[in-house]
């Protein structure tokens, strides 16, 4: 989710935000393992998305009300809505068929191109300005994602999805810097997760009207994974990133979330028997350089949480 948090400098609870940040992203990093699991049991992208934020909404929306959080105005909610319901609802949908033609660990090393693509974007249309370390860091990832792709055998669909993702949640983020402005994290998770939710139940609603109903889980251990999804992987997620970047600020928060790519191939090679090629392990490693190095020199994309 996009929030600003605007703030630097030594904080008060600083390794109990270092820790939450990486409870962050060892439950974002899990949600790929989780995603392989819940297609191996027959379940298709657009059910898993659907029941993902259905149940993220829910809780989410309890806590808001828990906690007696308010709405901001409709013309503030609106374009937020818009954030889940298109761009959140698009980059998942590329992140999940990405799993379905190449392994965890390639996806989840594109996926964090995202951080570079944020740092143009924000050059093109927000007029910020990108020097020469920031630049060169932008050419590392570069680098490292062209050794990523071609150092292994993923599907060009499968590469093309991943990238695909990077590039829509870059997007996601820019917007979002914009249109979250001020706002209450939580209020615009709440927000973008309902519309997601939303969005997602009108996609299973048309397939079941044409005659292609939405693959739900056939067993315990499906429904389990995808009750994981929702709420460790999004719910506990999402909290304890804002969380943690309430007591770290944003750019130390932003380097320890480069742990999330770096769970997500740990799990995959002792869960699902994934590895990387010697290219594909040098090309991550620079990528998560390239990552570290634009949260330090280049503020943009550091102030957004991972992607979810």
């Amino acid at each position: 989710m996009s929030a600003p948090a605007r703030s630097t400098g030594a904080r008060p609870g600083a390794l109990a935000g270092a820790l939450l940040v990486a409870l962050s992203a060892a439950a974002f990093g899990s949600m790929a393992i989780f995603g392989v699991w819940a297609q191996e049991d027959g379940v298709d992208t657009p059910a898993l998305i659907f029941v993902r934020f259905a149940l993220a909404s829910v809780v989410l929306v309890g806590v808001m009300r828990a906690r007696r959080f308010a709405l901001p105005p409709l013309r503030r909610c609106l374009p937020v809505a818009a954030m889940g319901g298109i761009g959140y609802v698009g980059q998942s949908y590329c992140y999940f068929l990405a799993l379905e033609h190449a392994q965890a660990s390639l996806v989840a090393l594109l996926l964090y191109l995202f951080p570079a693509f944020v740092a143009v974007l924000a050059a093109v249309f927000l007029r910020e300005h990108i020097g020469p370390v920031t630049a060169a860091a932008l050419v590392l990832a570069l680098v490292g994602s062209a050794l990523v792709v071609g150092g292994g055998s993923g599907r060009p669909l499968g590469i093309a999805l991943g990238i695909g993702a990077a590039v829509i949640y870059s997007v996601y983020i820019t917007v979002g810097s914009v249109v979250t402005d001020g706002m209450d994290v939580l209020a615009v998770s709440t927000i973008v997760c309902v519309a997601a939710a939303v969005v997602c139940g009108g996609v299973v609603a048309v397939l079941a009207v044409a005659g292609r109903p939405a693959a739900f889980p056939s067993s315990g251990r499906g429904w389990g994974t995808l009750v994981a999804i929702a709420l460790v992987c999004t719910v506990v997620a999402i909290l304890a990133f804002f969380g943690g970047l309430a007591l770290l600020g944003p750019t130390s928060t932003s380097v320890l979330s480069t742990l999330e790519p770096v769970v997500t191939v740990g799990l995959a090679t002792w869960l699902l028997s994934e590895s990387l090629t010697g290219l594909q392990a040098v090309g991550g490693a620079l990528v998560l350089v390239a990552v570290v190095w634009l949260a330090v020199t280049h503020r943009a994309p550091v102030e957004s949480a991972p992607p979810v």
